[in-house]
């Protein structure tokens, strides 16, 4: 599939920082990853997210833009610099351009000239880290934790019918970038439907690793199934249910720390029910995206399923809402929700496209990129990557 271009925003103004977001949300092909308002953060944040551009404010509280953009740059070289300053003149430039920046511009910037630099630099960035890659490797880029394990994203409902599912393949899918590794893992043990909605056919699938005396990362790669249109891999649910009864928590406490240490990013797609390897599940997650409906029992059910995980021990800031298949004309609104559960909640609209791309075995975010449920599910990815960040950085 077409790359998006990442984008991260650095300026120490809020409205600034907006402004450019919401400019930049709604055209085709660029994604913002994330925002820094500092110096030093957007050094962690670049080394973390990975973005193809960075849009750099000159003037930041702790630091120069041009010394940011030299230490981003000499940390990854394929990462663009798009500088931004309310200085003009021929010596400015000349300065930007020796620390590395791609473009600079002089605030505020013409629309168009602002999305020409940022498409420009994009395409660069990406020329960049083709030559950069190893074709068909699978290996960790760093994104999720700098060298540390990969991160671990359970995606939970206590009520079927509410899209998990679909939320946990279109977000592996938006969590990938040219610099990472993602592995896409059906924990619905007995009946499974990640194969099926991806269209692929898997030759091993977890039962290969039921009675596997020790775990190592080439048995492991040998049963991951690679999804090329996305390049991510699956851990495929076993073929038959009486294939899960071999499979118990401790083995798949393990093979999840396993793939921790191979993906960057690993989003498991778990069942409804709160058994011990849903349990298993949780005790590996970093945290637990929870799709939810627009009826009441969806919506008790799940907070009842929080507030049980609240008591074992499952912190709140782990949590994500996401109200999935969502429509206006709905007494349920997203603020009533949020007022509800006390917590933020995510909107992915309903859109007819979803069982389409299901029927068809086509991720939407590979069918339709820019519909209204995509847009919500780069909103979800968004949100789960800032989240990680925030946990890292507490």
């Amino acid at each position: 599939m077409n790359e998006p271009i990442r984008v991260l925003i650095v300026d120490d103004i809020l409205e600034t920082r907006e402004n450019l977001r919401k400019l930049l949300q709604f055209e085709r092909g660029l994604e913002v990853v994330g925002e820094a308002e500092t110096g030093a953060e957007a050094v962690r944040r670049a080394a973390a997210l990975k973005p193809d551009v960075v849009i750099m404010d000159i003037n930041l509280p702790d630091a120069n833009g041009l010394d940011v953009t030299e230490q981003i740059r000499q940390r990854d070289p394929a990462v663009q610099v798009v500088i931004l300053s309310v200085q003009e003149g021929r010596e400015y430039m000349r300065r930007a351009m020796k620390a590395g920046a791609y473009d600079y511009l002089v605030k505020p910037p013409p629309i168009d000239e602002l999305l020409s630099a940022v498409r420009g630099a994009g395409q660069t960035a990406h020329e960049e880290r083709a030559r950069q890659r190893e074709t068909g490797s699978f290996a960790r880029g760093g994104e999720a934790g700098g060298g540390e394990a990969g991160r671990l994203i359970a995606v939970y409902s206590p009520r079927g019918g509410t899209g998990c599912t679909f939320v946990a393949t279109n977000l592996a899918l938006a969590l990938k970038s040219p610099d990472t590794a993602v592995v896409l893992v059906d924990a619905k043990l007995q009946f499974g439907d990640v194969a099926l909605v991806m269209n692929v056919q898997p030759r091993r699938t977890f039962a290969d690793l039921a009675e596997v005396e020790e775990l190592d990362p080439d048995l492991l790669s040998e049963v991951l199934l690679p999804f090329p249109k996305g390049d991510i891999h699956i851990l495929a649910a076993p073929l038959r249910p009486e294939e899960a009864e071999q499979i118990n928590p401790k083995t798949v406490a393990e093979v999840l720390q396993h793939l921790k240490s191979l993906a960057d990013y690993v989003v498991v797609d778990t069942t409804s029910v709160l058994d011990p390897v849903t349990l298993s599940v949780f005790d590996a997650a970093d945290v637990i995206v929870v799709p939810i409906g627009q009826d009441l029992p969806s919506i008790r059910n799940a907070r009842v399923a929080i507030e049980t995980l609240l008591g074992a021990g499952v912190p709140k800031e782990r949590w994500i809402l996401v109200l999935n298949r969502a429509v206006k004309r709905s007494s349920i609104t997203p603020e009533r929700v949020r007022n509800y559960f006390k917590m933020p909640a995510l909107v992915v609209p309903d859109d007819p496209r979803v069982v389409v791309s299901l029927n068809k075995g086509e991720p939407l975010l590979l069918m339709q990129r820019n519909s209204p449920a995509s847009k919500g599910l780069l909103q979800v990815a968004r949100t789960v990557r800032e989240r990680l960040l925030q946990l890292a950085e507490a």
